[in-house]
């Protein structure tokens, strides 16, 4: 049996593939388009899919949507009509974007898939979330959350599930709390991201980045804007935001009021925490200042998005009883919050779905209906993410060529390791291109760039001169799993699943924090990757080979892309990406990829030797 996952026209388009309940392949869309973030039909992720299992549309056996359309237009509708005349630009937008597409996506996917219409069903959109979560954990019971800005109403549930692994067993989701737009823990930090001068959903990360650089001196004004119940639930004061009547604007002017002039986006961001000793080339004590109060804004917001969240998970706690906690939404992806709830509140086990936003929904769409409509047993669990397409050494090799960069085979994978890290010994900092890509926003140690965390000048180096990006940014240490506890505070990590998907962040111990400066964060914190040796076998073995140069089993790891584009997935992104940064090398496959030492852009060269 197959059944496709697919969500689209909102955030983050996606497809996923189950055969028989066992997961084939997931992906986004803007992995094949190179539109990051790219909400458009997800043809490409879709024919990957079918690719992977050889199959086509006519062979599935259903097609399930993310969520429920009309009851989505419904609540837009109803908006529109109760902040009109405020609204109008919004009634107009909503008319012409849904009478073009969103409305018809039964007939979309009949058409695109030649499937019948009986064929194609529809799930409700925290339904997705919730199942995405609770039916790709290892847990049969569980007690779940999940956050995010809006689906159809809905904002944020709690409830429980059911997963049998046995013919005859009961499969269900049970969310039987929620929270309604427009009161939204999703759509509040979104309206700080854009406050922030990031890009809303886009940027929040950007924000969690941000806040360890500042103080949370404007809590009790984020309290203003909006009220925390004690079982995390939340009323928007509406008087400050514009996003539930607006598509361009989040906040409004009363909103300016209480927290002074928004930051400009891409501005300059330097503080005396970031740059202690005014090195800034552009140093400026007032501009200093300006920006200390933006990150203590952002601290702000954050440790506020932190109780709602550890407000919730006590919440389900109290409601379900159980010892095992399921997380998914857009929320679920601040991972400083996530950390918090596994180190304060009861649950012993913790299981949040990587591809925690909309994307993930179309994983979860297609679980609930193959457990829950169809009734059909457990017989999955999500242990790596490693989901997307993967290339033949002969792709690589063509791709290197044509690109004429000088680069060697290696027939013992080994050599190949210990050529990778006697480079990053030297200071050097490698692109890694391994196997099938990752499924969600993390890069995972398949498109990944590498570099040696005890060096402090590296943050800088990778942000500025190969990323591109702002320099508060923070990069993930990756670590062997049975090493984590060495390293870390938060108690077994090698029995939790956050981890190892880069969802969580915790403290390192004191006595580790010099001793990996480029991937401790300020205030001593690092949001891990722990890696087993039979999810990724190359991948584990350069952390564990730069372990035995330097007795420490990490390295910094960030995602293999440029800013503002997506995460690589073919050779010849990955390629693109070394020609237009300062990457030393490339491990691609079995292959080590260099440049000339004059190299300042592509150069046409044949194969050479690196000896």
């Amino acid at each position: 049996m197959h059944i496709l996952g697919v969500s689209c026209f909102y955030h983050d388009s996606a497809a996923a593939l189950l055969r028989d309940g066992m997961l084939v392949a997931a992906a986004e869309e803007e992995r094949f388009t190179r539109r990051k973030h790219d909400n458009g039909f997800p043809r490409h992720a879709i024919q990957f899919c079918l690719q992977m299992a050889n199959i086509d549309g006519r062979d599935l056996d259903y097609v399930v949507f993310y969520e429920k359309p009309f009851v989505k237009f419904e609540r837009i509708l109803l908006n529109i009509l109760s902040t009109f005349p405020r609204s109008w630009r919004v009634f107009g937008e909503a008319m012409i974007n849904y009478f073009d597409e969103k409305l018809w996506i039964k007939n979309i996917l009949m058409h695109e898939l030649n499937v019948p219409a009986e064929k194609v069903l529809f799930v409700d959109h925290h339904v997705s979330h919730a199942a995405s979560a609770m039916f790709a954990s290892p847990f049969e019971e569980a007690a779940i959350v999940t956050l995010d800005g809006v689906g159809e109403w809905t904002t944020a549930t709690i409830g429980r599930g059911i997963a049998s692994w046995s013919d005859g067993g009961r499969n269900c989701i049970e969310l039987s709390e929620e929270l309604r737009f427009p009161h939204s823990v999703g759509l509040l930090y979104s309206a700080f991201t854009a406050y922030l001068g990031f890009r809303v959903n886009n940027g929040e990360y950007k924000v969690m980045g941000m806040a360890p650089y500042g103080e949370p001196r404007y809590v009790d004004k984020v309290y203003k804007v909006v009220h925390v119940a004690d079982d995390g639930s939340i009323e928007i004061n509406l008087d400050y935001f514009s996003y539930h009547y607006s598509t361009s604007d989040t906040y409004n002017r009363r909103f300016v009021e209480l927290f002074g002039p928004p930051r400009q986006p891409e501005s300059e961001f330097f503080t005396l925490v970031t740059h202690p000793r005014r090195n800034h080339p552009q140093w400026d004590e007032r501009v200093a200042a300006e920006n200390q109060r933006f990150a203590d804004i952002a601290a702000s917001i954050q440790l506020v998005t932190e109780e709602i969240m550890l407000k919730m998970a006590h919440t389900a706690y109290r409601k379900t009883g159980s010892d095992r906690l399921v997380m998914a939404g857009g929320v679920a992806l601040n991972s400083v919050g996530n950390g918090r709830i596994m180190r304060e509140t009861p649950f012993k086990e913790v299981w949040i779905q990587p591809a925690a936003g909309d994307s993930g929904g179309a994983l979860g769409a297609a679980l609930y209906a193959y457990h829950v409509i169809l009734g059909q047993p457990r017989r999955f669990v999500q242990e790596h993410n490693y989901w997307g397409a993967e290339y033949t050494e002969a792709q690589m090799r063509q791709a290197i060529e044509a690109r004429g960069f000088p680069y060697k085979r290696f027939d013992d994978m080994e050599q190949l390791l210990d050529r990778a890290v006697d480079a990053i010994l030297q200071g050097k900092v490698i692109g890694w291109f391994q196997g099938r890509f990752e499924w969600g926003p993390r890069a995972l140690g398949s498109r990944s760039i590498l570099a040696d965390p005890r060096r402090e000048e590296m943050k800088e180096i990778v942000n500025t001169k190969i990323k591109f990006r702002e320099p508060f940014r923070p990069f993930a240490p990756v670590i062997l799993e049975e090493r984590a506890a060495e390293y870390f505070t938060t108690p077994s990590l090698d029995r939790q699943y956050p981890p190892r998907f880069m969802l969580m962040v915790s403290p390192f111990r004191e006595d580790k924090r010099d001793k990996v400066q480029a991937v401790c964060h300020v205030g001593g914190t690092g949001r891990m990757q722990t890696v087993r040796r039979e999810w990724n076998p190359a991948y584990y073995r350069i952390v564990e080979k730069f372990g035995e140069a330097t007795g420490i089993p990490v390295l910094l790891n960030t995602s293999y892309n440029l800013r503002g584009e997506p995460i690589v997935n073919t050779p010849q992104e990955a390629l693109n990406t070394f020609a237009n940064s300062d990457l030393d090398h490339l491990v691609m496959g079995p292959f080590l990829v260099s440049k000339p030492d004059h190299m300042t852009g592509p150069v046409q060269r044949g194969p050479v030797a690196l000896d």
